[in-house]
Parts: C-alpha cells; structure tokens; sequence
C-alpha cells in the first residue's frame, strides 16, 4: 500500500498556487482603476476638491502631493529645472518649457479673431479679452473693472495706499514697478529712449514722445505761453496797446493838449 500510495503521488503534477488577482478600485467619477483603496481615495480629492496635502511653512493647503511638492519649492528656492542654452533655472518644468520658447521663437498659441500668435497660452487669454470686451476682475473698493488681474492689483493700491517697490539708493516707494524702474534712471544715468531725428536721450518713453514733436511740429498742449491769445504780452494784445496813426485820439475836453 505504501508503494501503490507512493506511486500516486509521483504520478501528480505539483500543486501550483492558484494565480493571485489583485483586487482594482474604480473611481466612479472618471472611471480610473487603483491597485490601492488609498490610492483610491487620495484621487478623490481631485473630484471633490478636499485638500488634503498642507504647507507646513505657511499652511496653504493642495489636492495633490505633487502640487504640494511644487509649491514648497517656494520656500526652499529650489529650481531643478535647468534652460540649456542660458542656463536659466525654474521651479516648475511647464515654467522652463514656456522660457524655451524665448529661444525657439515657438509660439503654438493663435488668435482666432486676428491670427496674432502667443508663446503661452494665459497670454492668449488676456489678449482675447480686447475682442470680447470681457473685464473679469472687479476692485471691490469703487466697482471698476479690468482685463487683467495684474491691471486689478495695481488699481488697489490706489485705495490702499501700498508701495511695495523700493529704492534701494534713496528709499524712495512705489506703486508700480515700472515706476520704480524709470526713478532709478536718475541715479545709473540710464537713458534707452532715443530720438531718431537728432539723437538725444532720455529716461521714459513719455519724454521721448513729447521731444519728437519738436520735429513733427505736433502741438502737445504746452504751447508757449507768449503765442497764447489774451495774455497781455501777446502780439494781439499789444498791438491794442500801441496808438495806430490811421486813428484819431480822443482826448478828454479837459486834458491838455499833448506838448508839441
């Protein structure tokens, strides 16, 4: 019997373990399947927009662990994302991307109303506003409205009175960086507005504008005051002023007459 049983068992195959099938969870949202039930769930987040990845610098809070990762590169100043022809660093690799195309000349965005052509799409969007009139960013101080949000926060400080730029030789304050940029000219001596006619410089671009009608003979509204009508010292009123001999002078019957 116990050879018979032994022949048995050399007769079978061997006992394979039967195949393991990993169980899956669909999102019902969107049909995306997960090995993981926590996987699962950490993806929700993205449909319901619960935040469940926070800052730990400054406590902003993101849907997504790689968007919290992003994000913190903000407070460490890490920029892994390298421009190989300038060497330029970013911290977002959509950021080096849309800095490439500095180099390449790409510019994949078109407009569909005037064909003009943009290297990042935002920048499309802000221009398709001037078609569409659309002006979604309201100042919640006197009701105005504005195309960019950039144009909003600069309108702000108006009301708040901010001045976030600053002179770094005088300590002079600004509402706008340009502002900032054209009031540091006085201290570098820097003058990149040239006239075409005769060459000379100057600081802002309004400058330039207003010397070049000196050539164009364009009136700029600050006409000399000597050609201005009714001032005393103008031609016209001086001429009323002197006696004109074709006129006789009315003299009072009392006044004596002028010595001859």
């Amino acid at each position: 019997m116990k050879s018979e049983s032994r022949r048995r068992s050399l007769g079978k195959s061997p006992q394979t373990p039967a195949a393991t099938v990993s169980k899956m969870y669909d999102c019902s949202e969107c049909g995306k399947s997960f090995t993981k039930s926590g996987d699962l769930q950490k993806h929700k987040c993205i449909h319901t927009r619960e935040k469940l990845y926070h800052c730990v610098q400054c406590g902003k809070s993101f849907t997504r662990q790689s968007t919290l990762q992003i994000h913190q590169r903000i407070h460490t100043g890490e920029k892994p994302y390298h421009c190989g022809q300038c060497g330029k660093s970013f911290s977002e690799k959509s950021h080096l991307q849309q800095h490439e195309r500095i180099h390449t000349g790409e510019r994949p965005y078109h407009c569909s109303q005037c064909g003009k052509n943009f290297c990042q799409k935002s920048s499309l969007q802000q221009h398709e506003r001037i078609h569409t009139g659309e002006r979604p960013y309201h100042c919640s101080q006197c009701g105005k409205n504005f195309s960019h949000k950039s144009s909003l926060q600069q309108h702000e400080r108006i009301h708040t009175g901010e001045r976030p730029y600053h002179c770094s030789q005088c300590g002079k304050n600004f509402s706008h960086k340009s502002s900032l940029q054209q009031h540091e000219r006085i201290h570098t001596g820097e003058r990149p507005y040239h006239c075409s006619q005769c060459g000379k410089s100057f600081t802002c671009q309004s400058h330039l504008q207003r010397h070049e009608r000196i050539h164009t003979g364009e009136n700029d509204g600050t006409a000399n005051p000597h050609t201005l009508p009714g001032k005393p010292d103008t031609p016209s009123r001086v001429s009323q002023h002197q006696p004109h001999p074709h006129k006789t002078s009315h003299t009072h019957p009392n006044t004596p007459p002028p010595c001859r």
